[in-house]
């Protein structure tokens, strides 16, 4: 595989992995698409057992300042809420420097006891993020109800993707590198890349990638 410097001339994004609580082990697919992709590389987002929001967000936020742009953002789990709360207290243009991120299985943080150790990321934001994103799903994950994601994904302005029965979507599934999510990783490098090529103009910035419709039943998060 080309060295990542030299690609990335040609505007092809760096990809920065965002794990969720406990980190992700060695048979994770984040873990994998690591050590398979030289374009790839982990936040450190520190305190994974007892993980705190604003200093995720922190580290996060320094993860991608001191990166050199074009960005995709692959988050899985609760490192998905730390992207949409990094876009919501940090911002920024859109597009720039974070070119489109893949949020896979985000939990629903909104109905946990206060005790509990995912708690302090809730209230999930409900604001259309500030780069395309397409935001993963499965039928049974047991960390959010499959409608209440989607309904996260028509505020976020995410193209909703049906993983089907694929639990959590980590490495108890049983998916290994995950063929259909390096699909996806690759749609959306795609897209980074040729619009880091051929910037868009304002009017078709929503447009970049397939858009939720704003008539569909909006689910209450």
């Amino acid at each position: 595989m080309q060295d990542p410097l030299s690609f990335r001339q040609y505007g092809a994004p760096l990809v920065l992995t965002v794990p969720g609580v406990d980190n992700s082990g060695p048979g994770h697919w984040q873990t994998l698409w690591e050590k398979q992709r030289n374009d790839t590389r982990r936040v450190d987002l520190g305190m994974w057992t007892k993980p705190h929001r604003n200093s995720w967000v922190t580290r996060l936020g320094q993860a991608i300042r001191t990166s050199e742009g074009p960005i995709v953002l692959c988050a899985h789990s609760l490192g998905c809420l730390a992207v949409a709360w990094w876009a919501a207290l940090e911002g920024q243009a859109f597009g720039t420097p974070v070119a489109g991120a893949l949020l896979v299985a985000p939990p629903d943080c909104d109905h946990l006891d206060d005790g509990d150790r995912l708690a302090g990321f809730a209230p999930t934001p409900k604001m259309m993020l500030p780069f395309p994103s397409l935001l993963v799903a499965s039928r049974n994950d047991p960390y959010a109800p499959f409608e209440w994601s989607r309904s996260v994904a028509y505020y976020w302005g995410s193209e909703f993707v049906d993983a089907g029965t694929l639990g959590h979507v980590n490495a108890d599934s049983e998916i290994g590198d995950w063929p259909d999510g390096l699909a996806l990783l690759d749609r959306l490098i795609r897209t980074a890349t040729e619009r880091a090529r051929n910037p868009a103009p304002l009017e078709s910035r929503r447009s970049i990638l397939r858009q939720p419709s704003p008539n569909r039943e909006r689910v209450s998060l």
